[in-house]
């Protein structure tokens, strides 16, 4: 094996945006990574097949799926591979699954490739950090009750709207605005 074999890290992009997927691909190769693209759970098991990446993005909502199973599958072939899940859906319900299931962060979109390399170097969790006694706002309590159905239903929007009482059409309105904190 040639010594850039054994330096280069490998990364695997699990994205279903093509044209976010190839910036961030251009930009990870430029910091010297090896990378390879995909867009669902089949991708991830064919990439698999042929090499396993130190390191894995994976978006959570991806068209044929949840990126959940991404990261469990990810996570089963090698314990140690450092997988950022990133989002445009965050809320407690997911990010909680997602290191259950063996990612080591969760960043909410959109974050850039300083965000996730920082990320990928996070070992554990930070104490220090502040806990604050602001109470939970209406709209934040909705929104993570969305999330937690669209979860249990696995991103089913149809579903999901049956579930919460609610037109398809209002759900899809609601996840099309930007989360108020």
């Amino acid at each position: 094996m040639s010594m850039t074999e054994t330096t280069t890290p490998r990364l695997l992009i699990v994205e279903d945006d093509a044209s976010f997927a190839r910036a961030l691909r251009r930009s990870f190769e430029r910091r010297g990574y090896e990378v390879r693209l995909t867009s669902s759970l089949e991708g991830v098991q064919s990439v698999l097949s042929e090499v396993t990446p130190a390191y894995a993005v994976v978006d959570l909502k991806l068209a044929g799926g949840s990126g959940l199973e991404c990261v469990k599958e990810l996570h089963g072939r090698d314990g140690d591979m450092r997988i950022v899940v990133l989002t445009g859906f965050a809320s407690i319900a997911t990010a909680v699954e997602a290191i259950k299931l063996g990612a080591c962060h969760y960043l909410a979109k959109p974050a850039n490739t300083d965000d996730i390399e920082a990320a990928f170097g996070k070992g554990g969790g930070d104490p220090t950090i502040a806990v604050t006694a602001r109470p939970t706002s209406l709209k934040t309590l909705e929104w993570e009750r969305i999330h937690e159905t669209l979860l249990e239903t696995d991103f089913n929007i149809s579903e999901t709207a049956r579930r919460l009482g609610m037109h398809r059409r209002t759900l899809a309105r609601k996840l099309e605005k930007k989360r108020v904190p």
